[in-house]
């Protein structure tokens, strides 16, 4: 088993560069990200994304998405209103190809991705 400390380190990145959440349904959220590696044909990307507390929709159509929550607490709903879970800090979600729904921040949340085209 992996220990969670092996992933500290990416709690520790600071993201800097905050702009404001193109989907987002709260005035004045605001997300940041690094793409800290890509594959050379562009279908794989690793990173780190920051988002503040507020509700925006989600579209994985295009890609699968898998991400260790590094810390803060959010509930995740899918499309049709249907499968609600509360993830925090230490969860992974698996958002598979074609995913829609919403997510809704309750405290500011930063994860780890790796999406797949």
């Amino acid at each position: 088993m992996i220990a969670l400390k092996t992933f500290a380190k990416f709690a520790n990145i600071k993201l800097t560069d905050f702009n404001p959440k193109p989907t987002t349904k709260t005035p004045g959220q605001v997300e940041a990200s690094d793409i800290l590696w890509e594959s050379d044909d562009g279908k794989t990307k690793i990173g780190i994304w920051e988002c503040s507390e507020g509700t925006f929709t989600a579209d994985r159509t295009g890609a699968a998405e898998f991400c260790h929550i590094l810390s803060g607490k959010a509930s995740i709903t899918n499309y049709d209103g249907n499968g609600q879970r509360v993830i925090a800090g230490g969860d992974l979600l698996v958002l598979p190809k074609g995913w829609k729904g919403e997510w809704t921040i309750h405290e500011k949340v930063k994860k780890l991705f790796i999406i797949q085209q």
